[in-house]
């Protein structure tokens, strides 16, 4: 009788595959098998229908990602599938498996996350931390955890009074430092250091030179953009004349989604000079008149037909860093969005144009990048 069932288990997970196949154009999943196997039918259906709604990639990535660790940590924890909707006591016990104290835990084993859990959820590559996760993540997965209850259909116990005061008195308890996305913002010295690092006509140099000048000086675009840009987003622009020059060349950037927009939303930022020339230069090397701006580059320098993955961006900012003799581990590719708000309030352009170019909706959030730099260079900071 096990052979049968055995059989029926096997054909689920295959089905499942094929099912997170129809959703790969939008949602690419690189560990589909995995994925197959540890989510249920109901999940699957539930991501299909959040696709279909037209719920942005990046949500859906990064939804998808926590629901596997959700459904990865629940197996451990308890043995069985996450219930839904969860209970409140397994809604507090996520919050006690990864907001804990390591002082208290290192005189009680028991504090915090169990050990076999833990080294259950690291065998399968879905723990890496050591230490209590950071309390933005163990939101951000109950927040997704709540979305997809919503969507099932079902009420949550995530608005709970004993949930919100155990994560509230988990965080003052062990308070953690805000850590920046890129510990240092690409602003324009560093960006000339990068591209001095491009300076053949080789495909490579040629395709990474183009990366981090259209990335900055289209205001700093998401690496997940930019990886994403398409030749058909592109439109060509009259020349801007200048006083003491020939024409400069430009270039609109129809964004189409992105984090903060829909697909409806025609949002355009604009390309002027160097930027343009560079895009134009790689465009031209490899031959590319449709598709995917950025792509992949073979061994033999074949240019993939393939988008770059939005990690390859910021692992090639991370090459530049190191060829320039910079520490990687510094800059990531958010560097660039960073620097260019940066770079803006240096050269004292009004902010209301950076954003322009930017697209940040916060007014807060730019501004923020404006304080640091004029307090930096402000009276205040040079009383001695």
């Amino acid at each position: 009788m096990a052979a049968p069932k055995k059989s029926a288990t096997l054909s689920a997970v295959e089905r499942r595959a094929e099912e997170l196949d129809t959703i790969a154009a939008v949602l690419p999943l690189e560990r589909r098998d995995e994925l197959a196997e540890l989510l249920t039918d109901q999940d699957v259906e539930t991501l299909k229908h959040l696709v279909e709604r037209g719920m942005g990639d990046n949500s859906l990535r990064a939804l998808t990602s926590d629901l596997a660790y959700l459904e990865a940590w629940g197996l451990a924890a308890t043995g069985q599938s996450l219930p839904w909707p969860a209970p409140e006591a397994l809604l507090l016990k996520f919050v006690a498996h990864h907001l804990w104290d390591p002082e208290k835990r290192a005189a009680d084993p028991d504090h915090g996350m169990p050990d076999d859990v833990a080294d259950n959820l690291r065998r399968q590559g879905f723990l890496k931390s050591t230490g209590p996760h950071a309390p933005a993540t163990v939101r951000r997965r109950l927040a997704n955890w709540s979305t997809l209850t919503r969507w099932r259909g079902l009420d949550g116990a995530f608005t709970s009074a004993a949930l919100k005061s155990a994560i509230r008195l988990a965080v003052r308890a062990v308070p953690r430092t805000r850590r920046r996305k890129s510990a240092k913002a690409v602003t324009g010295d560093v960006l000339a250091n990068l591209l001095a690092t491009c300076a053949t006509d080789s495909l490579r140099d040629l395709r990474d030179r183009a990366i981090l000048m259209v990335a900055f000086a289209s205001g700093g675009r998401r690496r997940s953009e930019i990886a994403a840009l398409r030749v058909e987003q592109l439109t060509v622009e009259p020349p801007i004349a200048v006083a003491d020059g020939p024409p400069l060349p430009s270039l609109a950037i129809h964004l189409g989604r992105t984090k903060t927009t829909t697909g409806e939303q025609d949002d355009v930022v604009y390309l002027t000079g160097r930027p343009v020339e560079a895009l134009n230069a790689w465009l031209a090397a490899a031959k590319i008149d449709k598709g995917s701006v950025f792509r992949g580059i073979g061994r033999w320098g074949t240019v993939s037909r393939r988008a770059l993955d939005p990690q390859s961006v910021n692992a090639i900012l991370k090459q530049r860093a190191e060829m320039a003799g910079l520490e990687p581990g510094e800059f990531s590719a958010h560097g660039l969005r960073a620097g260019y708000l940066t770079e803006a309030a240096n050269r004292s352009i009004p902010l209301a144009e950076a954003m322009d170019q930017s697209r940040h909706r916060s007014v807060q959030q730019a501004s923020s990048y404006y304080n640091n730099a004029t307090r930096r260079s402000g009276r205040a900071a040079r009383l001695l």
